[in-house]
């Protein structure tokens, strides 16, 4: 089945375009596929059928796997017998009538904006080391782009001048702008630390690591924990908790709905409409703190 699948996300990716991320993800749940598969004696494409299918996902559930890694297993899997039914290499598509498990949607993580303010603050020092994070920091809540992004930005990708970046996701591209705060950490770093850790090498990466090597997203990951630990924030600080701030913030200040979701690159405008049940709800507050007479 290896070279169905290879064939699989080569179509994916000359075809539809999809983005080295989503390549990555489908590569390596479909290769965990194939390795239970030919665990149970199953080698060729068209002997699978939906109750080794169905095995598997109880495979994965008894395994541990979160409801949402399951899901995106499935999404995977789908894909790729819906595509070898269409090329005529099945007869019939074993993966058509799989049902993903419910997944339960937890409200996203939101900082407030003293928060926000209090974790940007923490990188205050002038090594190379902190000037980086903090210019990495202002951006990704000055932007609200994925850490992905983030990581994969390029040098040429970012207008200084004017004052905006340029994100790519496969064949789909966006411009963000972003203030004044935010540029002024890009300069610092750009200045005085990005040189720094090159040691005298090129990189066309914007944010590098401490040995001039394109900054991980478990590298970033590390970053904002620990100044989210540094900050005393309680809540559960992921790299995505600026993006869902950011979001949260634009529409509780009035920012269009629609501008918000270009920003974020979302295609369903539902995904977008999340952060207003967040301002309703900020707004509410407020307005019980400062009447309610026993509050």
């Amino acid at each position: 089945m290896k070279m169905e699948i290879k064939n699989f996300i080569e179509y994916m990716k000359e075809v539809k375009q999809i983005s080295r991320n989503t390549e990555l993800s489908y590569q390596r749940d479909l290769l965990q596929l194939v390795a239970f598969m030919e665990d149970k004696g199953i080698t060729e494409v068209d002997k699978v059928t939906k109750t080794s299918l169905n095995s598997y996902i109880l495979y994965m559930e008894k395994e541990g796997k979160a409801t949402t890694t399951i899901s995106r297993v499935l999404a995977s899997i789908k894909s790729f017998f819906n595509y070898e039914f269409k090329m005529g290499n099945i007869k019939r598509d074993p993966a058509e009538l799989l049902k993903a498990p419910k997944i339960e949607k937890k409200a996203p993580v939101i900082l407030s904006v003293d928060e926000v303010s209090c974790l940007l603050g923490q990188p205050a020092g002038h090594g190379p080391k902190e000037i980086r994070d903090k210019a990495m920091l202002e951006l990704l809540y000055a932007t609200g782009i994925r850490v992905s992004e983030l990581i994969h930005l390029k040098v040429a990708d970012v207008n200084l001048s004017v004052g905006f970046i340029v994100c790519r996701d496969g064949s789909k591209e966006r411009t963000i702008p972003f203030g004044k705060v935010a540029r002024q950490s890009l300069c610092d770093y750009m200045n005085y630390a990005r040189d720094a850790l090159l040691k005298g090498e090129e990189s066309e990466w914007l944010f590098t690591n401490c040995s001039g090597k394109a900054m991980s997203r478990q590298g970033f990951w590390k970053i904002i924990k620990f100044y989210g630990d540094k900050a005393g924030i309680q809540a559960d600080i992921t790299p995505h908790t600026l993006r869902h701030s950011f979001a949260a913030h634009l529409i509780r200040g009035g920012a269009d709905i629609k501008a918000v979701q270009a920003m974020l690159g979302h295609s369903d405008m539902a995904t977008t409409q999340m952060y207003t049940m967040y301002s309703q709800n900020e707004t509410m507050r407020e307005a019980y703190a400062g009447a309610h007479p026993r509050r």
